[in-house]
């Protein structure tokens, strides 16, 4: 190749990586009327997204779901074991009273769940904390429930915490458990979450 073309296919392929590099990032899943985005950060630790689904009861469609780790894992028993950085985000897809979310929750947490009666007490407050926020969960509110190295478990509603990090990590898992245990709320957003199927846009829609 010539000198001068040479320097025009360099110009060339420069200018349209520049244009590539200002593009903006393409949302890893979009559930309808909300988008999960690919990746996060949890306590400086960069996370991925591991999978994400609709959570449902009965026929209806109450949340949109996504778990994010440090690296894809396909079961449950890797993901409760990991020791690193871990975010499960929550926006619901309907208006939830807080003490209907709460007794949702509670009602899931069956006792072998239960690590001991100081992971019992930590959890029974913090649906305390959530059933008594005034308004409930509203319709687009985001909940993440984290696990920060170091700080515990982090629970926030649109970035705003719900409570004190509790720091023994069997009440994060216990948490994760509802969705992720051998008897999930719902099978099919469990297989989703650990890296199944996507979820289908229209019936996310419906």
């Amino acid at each position: 190749m010539a000198l001068p073309r040479f320097r025009r296919f360099l110009a060339t392929a420069c200018a349209t990586a520049g244009a590539i590099a200002c593009l903006p990032a393409l949302p890893a899943v979009d559930l309808g009327d909300v988008t999960l985005e690919e990746s996060t950060q949890v306590g400086g630790h960069d996370l991925k997204l591991n999978g994400a689904g609709i959570g449902k009861r009965l026929v209806f469609k109450l949340y949109a779901m996504g778990l994010y780790l440090p690296a894809r894992q396909h079961h449950a028993n890797e993901v409760l074991a990991s020791e690193g950085a871990r975010r499960m985000t929550i926006v619901p897809l309907r208006d939830i009273s807080g003490d209907d979310f709460s007794d949702a929750v509670m009602r899931d947490l069956s006792p072998e769940r239960f690590a001991s009666p100081e992971v019992l007490q930590q959890l029974v407050g913090l649906a305390d904390a959530i059933g008594q926020r005034p308004g409930g969960l509203r319709r687009g509110d985001v909940l993440t429930l984290d696990w920060v190295p170091g700080t515990g478990a982090v629970v926030a509603l649109n970035r705003k915490p719900l409570a004190p990090p509790m720091r023994n990590v069997a009440v994060y898992n216990a948490l994760l458990m509802v969705w992720l245990g051998e008897k999930p709320t719902d099978p099919a957003l469990k297989a989703k979450l650990l890296g199944g199927a996507s979820a289908d846009v229209r019936e996310a829609r419906l």
